[in-house]
């Protein structure tokens, strides 16, 4: 066997050296790299020039992103962008231009420098970092705000789509889709299943954008827009209350609140969906990283967590509710989990 083919170097430099690459894209993104180099073919000195930056430092730069297979180099000095490097362009549909520019902001990075003080106090890094919680933090600063909304809206998108195939949203007269935000996923839902009506319930700061895309998609008329919060009330009468990412954000205590408030507002035979990642019970071979950093996010930023089966049914317990059924929603990470009451 080759012994370089087997060793664990490569896999600890590509860890160590991770920090090094999320600060390259995080200025690739910043600056609209991508966009700059468009679907055509540029040169270094063409895109230094642009920028006011010098020749030579460009090159490497882009030259990095070339060999994180963001760019390509076709020819020396001359640069492409690669399918990979296209889903950062702000300017094309189904960017993730929002979710990079947010993750990799100064702000965003600076919280995970203080995980230690998460670590040692149970407590969210970003408050004590900013001295002000998450939310507080963007209801203050309008532009990551708007990047943060647009990067929960495209990846909730995707889950969306896959949801409103896979659930049998068919036994129901109203989702009531709490914490909505710009009514993504409700449209996606409403779309697929045109007998369905929908209340999008979310603060009214979240729900700044949900009128016009309930409007483009047609279902004025069939979804009406309510704000509030959810920690006090939620709209009543629905049958099924959708919490897409919404439970994760919170502690067993508040979680059990919110949940509590939907079993109360919903029918006598009302459910609750929550869709959220689902943990395995133990770390699996080639398990996928992407829930587990989010879960340490959740406690660098806020009072959130990711949870195991067994963590939901025991949240479920507190709130007097248990889980009738779980399914997944394939080539998402994302599971539903449906919960009645005991």
């Amino acid at each position: 066997m080759d012994s370089a083919a087997s060793s664990p170097w490569p896999a600890v430099l590509r860890l160590v050296f991770g920090g090094m690459a999320t600060h390259v894209v995080a200025l690739a993104v910043r600056l609209r790299l991508p966009d700059a180099i468009g679907g055509g073919e540029r040169d270094a000195a063409g895109v230094a020039a642009e920028y006011g930056f010098q020749e030579g430092p460009m090159l490497r730069l882009l030259r990095a992103l070339a060999a994180l297979d963001l760019l390509a180099e076709p020819r020396p000095g001359r640069f492409t962008v690669t399918p990979v490097g296209a889903l950062l362009r702000s300017d094309q549909p189904g960017s993730m231009y929002p979710l990079a520019r947010m993750l990799t902001d100064p702000t965003m990075t600076s919280a995970w420098q203080n995980l230690e003080f998460s670590l040692r106090t149970g407590g969210p890094a970003f408050d004590e970092a900013f001295g002000i919680d998450f939310f507080g933090y963007l209801a203050s600063h309008p532009e990551l705000s708007e990047l943060y909304n647009a990067a929960m809206s495209q990846g909730t998108r995707g889950v969306a789509r896959v949801l409103a195939g896979a659930y049998d949203f068919g036994r129901f007269q109203t989702v009531v889709d709490v914490g909505g935000g710009d009514g993504t996923s409700l449209v996606e839902i409403l779309a697929e299943h045109p007998r369905l009506r929908g209340v999008l319930y979310d603060s009214p700061s979240g729900v700044v954008a949900a009128e016009q895309n309930l409007e483009a998609a047609g279902l004025t008329t069939r979804c009406r827009v309510e704000t509030g919060d959810f920690f006090s009330e939620v709209p009543r009468d629905g049958d099924l209350y959708l919490l897409k990412s919404v439970i994760h954000g919170w502690d067993d205590e508040h979680a059990a609140v919110i949940l509590r408030n939907c079993a109360r507002a919903a029918t006598e035979q009302g459910r609750i969906l929550l869709v959220d990642h689902l943990l395995p019970d133990t770390v699996l071979p080639g398990q996928n990283s992407t829930a587990y950093l989010t879960d340490l996010g959740l406690l660098v930023n806020g009072q959130g967590m990711e949870r195991t089966r067994d963590d939901f049914a025991g949240l479920c317990a507190k709130a007097g509710l248990r889980i009738a059924g779980v399914g997944s929603l394939p080539a998402t990470g994302f599971h539903w989990i449906e919960i009645r009451p005991e």
